[in-house]
């Protein structure tokens, strides 16, 4: 017998939309099977209204970023101005702080819809780089946040050890580095995967950790088969940089230290050569693309159909939290992709809703989410097909009723292993999400 049955009225099952679907969950929390053709829904049946999809993985979050919305809108400035303000923000974190901050930004991702989270984590010690007494400390408060918040993580233990090509790190970055990538492997040995939480690596950049340590952390990865995910060419001058530094460019880099591969994502991607694009795509190194942040910090638009094409899985991330809304990433990333070429139908709605589902769990190590099927573990988000920008559309287009008009606004409901973890756009492990927020960016600000 399941544990618990919903009824979807209707659910997006990869490739269409289909009406009236019965879904048993069992008690490990995965999808025991799933019945089609359900007109009704069956006795004691939890009924979702609306087009349920699989829950919608963020692959890549700096959550103490929330705190800077609206904040760094102020002016113009640059990437790097805006890294200025960043810093200041890092420096007032502690693990109390962080804990409270993420446990609110993490709620607000599940009333978005979002299961699964990679937080690409790298503040990991005290101001002035003292270790905590636990030196984890900041890691596992954002495993307990995530806990609490209801959704998985995908703990991105990030390596971050230069201020740039042969700079040590400065001032603010000091509680961003283990000093050396063996004392970076040493530390993050210690973090221990959960049932709702995984542990993966990162690679701060290609200016931020030395050329002859990034096998090191590629190692650490491909030994336990661990995602691994690395800031790519977000910028023109660490291209430059790069280039000035060592004859060739960040992929190229990357690629002779063994670092692409299947269980790889570069971040961004957004200026690449045509041979860093063969050389991703050849290597399957995933692309995550961020279209919310890449337009806020005026980065630029990245090659992602001509990645797509060449071998590169592409999911999505907030990054930065402009905005938290996986809905809008989905859809920025193809009209991004209309003003560059002034040419409409790069993706369908379905290729883009699996960039935020299926494909966005794999690049995080959650190969058995992103689908709804029997044996998938049960996340799921339901979005309304009534509101005002939903509402008139027909049904059997609710995939791009969702990709096209659709916000964050319009989550209903999201069921994480089974368990509702947003019911009737409220969160029902945190009473007030708002305040919450607003509460733990005001202690951050001082």
């Amino acid at each position: 017998m399941p544990l618990k049955t919903y009824w979807l009225e209707h659910a997006w099952l990869g490739t269409h939309v289909e009406p009236g679907v019965a879904l048993d969950v069992g008690a490990d929390g995965r999808i025991s099977a799933l019945r089609t053709g359900a007109e009704t829904p069956p006795p004691g049946a939890e009924v979702l209204r609306g087009l349920t999809v699989p829950g919608l993985a963020n692959a890549h979050s700096h959550a103490f970023h929330r705190a800077l919305r609206s904040t760094v809108q102020v002016g113009s400035g640059t990437f790097w101005t805006w890294r200025d303000f960043m810093y200041k923000v890092a420096q007032n974190l502690t693990p109390d702080s962080y804990f409270a901050l993420a446990r609110a930004v993490y709620a607000e991702m599940a009333l978005a819809g979002i299961t699964a989270v990679g937080e690409f984590h790298y503040v990991h010690h005290a101001p002035g780089g003292v270790p905590y007494a636990d030196p984890n400390a900041m890691g596992e408060a954002l495993i307990a946040a995530a806990a609490e918040a209801g959704i998985r993580i995908t703990l991105l233990d990030t390596a971050y050890l230069a201020a740039g090509f042969g700079a040590a790190p400065n001032p603010h970055q000091l509680r961003f580095s283990d000093g050396t990538a063996d004392a970076w492997a040493e530390r993050v040995s210690a973090l221990k995967p959960r049932e709702h939480a995984l542990i993966g690596a990162a690679i701060h950049s290609v200016r931020a950790v030395p050329a002859e340590q990034l096998a090191t952390v590629a190692g650490w990865a491909s030994e336990r088969r661990a995602p691994l995910h690395v800031h790519l060419s977000e910028q023109t001058a660490e291209n430059d940089a790069c280039l000035a530094a060592h004859g060739r460019t960040p992929t190229q880099l990357l690629a002779e230290h063994g670092v692409l591969g299947p269980r790889t994502t570069g971040v961004h991607n957004t200026h690449l050569t045509d041979a860093d694009i063969a050389l991703l795509g050849s290597t399957s190194t995933g692309t995550c693309m961020c279209p919310t942040t890449e337009r806020d910090l005026a980065d630029g638009i990245g090659p992602a159909v001509r990645l797509q094409r060449a071998g590169s899985p592409l999911s999505l991330g907030s990054d930065s939290h402009a905005v938290i809304d996986l809905l809008e990433e989905a859809r920025a990333m193809e009209l991004n992709e209309r003003l560059s070429s002034r040419t409409r139908g790069h993706w369908t709605a379905n290729a883009l809703l699996t960039a935020a589902t299926e494909d966005g769990h794999a690049a995080l190590g959650w190969s058995q989410a992103g689908r709804l099927e029997a044996g998938a573990l049960a996340d799921f988000t339901t979005i309304a097909l009534d509101s005002v920008r939903t509402a008139g559309a027909l049904p059997r287009l609710g995939a791009e009723t969702a990709v096209f008009a659709a916000s964050a606004a319009d989550v209903r409901h999201t069921v994480v292993g089974g368990r509702h973890i947003v019911r009737d756009g409220a969160h029902t492990l945190i009473e007030d999400v708002p305040s919450s927020l607003a509460a733990t960016i005001a202690a951050l600000r001082g």
